[in-house]
C-alpha cells in the first residue's frame, strides 16, 4: 500500500502538471490517507506468521522468568512430543525444572518459519545465560539450544503442539546428571 501511496503521489504530480486548472489541493490528500491505511492494517491486522512469532516470544520470556502460569495458555491440550506425553505432563515437569532458580536470561532467534494454517513448524534458537545461584551454573554458564517445534491453530490462537530440543545433543545427559546429584 506504501507503494500504491507513491504512485498515487507521482499520479496528481502528473495530473497537475498536465490539467493546472482542473487539479484540487485535496488531490494531495489521497497519498496521504493510503499511507495512513497501510500503518492502520499493518499494525491492526495480524498474519499468522506474526502470531506464530508472538507465541515463541511469549513461552521464550515465560522460561525466562520461571512462569509456568503464563506458559499454559500457550500449550495445546493434545500436546505431546518425544520425552513428555501430555500437556500435563510437560507442565508438571517445567514447574518442578524451574521450582528453583536455573536461568537469568534467554534469546531467541527463529531460523526458519513455515506456516499453513491450522498447522505451523519453527525452528528456533534460544541461547540460555543460567543463573549463577543455579545447579546448572556449576556445569555451563551458557547454552545454546536449537528448537523444532510444531503449532497448531485452536481458534484463533496458535499453540505448541509438539516441541523438540534437537542441540544440544548432550543436554539429555546433563539434564539427567543434574537431576541424579540433586536428588
Amino acid at each position: 500500500m506504501l507503494i500504491v501511496s507513491v504512485g498515487v503521489s507521482l499520479a496528481v504530480a502528473v495530473f497537475r502538471r498536465l490539467l493546472p486548472q482542473r487539479h484540487k489541493w485535496w488531490f494531495w490528500l489521497l497519498p496521504v490517507i493510503i499511507a495512513i491505511a497501510a500503518f492502520a492494517v499493518d499494525f491492526f491486522v495480524r498474519t499468522d506468521a506474526e502470531q506464530v512469532r508472538d507465541v515463541i516470544y511469549k513461552a521464550v520470556r515465560a522460561v525466562e522468568r520461571e512462569d509456568v502460569e503464563a506458559m499454559e495458555p500457550l500449550i495445546s491440550e493434545d500436546y505431546h512430543d518425544s520425552a513428555t506425553p501430555s500437556k500435563q505432563a510437560l507442565l508438571d515437569r517445567c514447574r518442578s525444572w524451574l521450582a528453583e532458580p536455573i536461568i537469568e536470561k534467554n534469546v531467541h532467534r527463529i531460523i526458519s518459519l513455515q506456516v499453513r494454517p491450522p498447522t505451523a513448524e519453527a525452528v528456533f534458537t534460544v541461547r540460555v545465560v543460567f543463573d549463577p545461584h543455579g545447579a546448572v551454573y556449576e556445569y555451563s554458564k551458557m547454552m545454546l539450544f536449537r528448537i523444532q517445534a510444531e503449532f497448531r491453530k485452536e481458534g484463533d490462537d496458535w499453540q505448541f503442539s509438539d516441541v523438540e530440543v534437537v542441540e544440544p545433543a548432550d543436554w539429555r545427559i546433563m539434564q539427567s546428571g543434574i537431576r541424579e546429584g540433586a536428588g
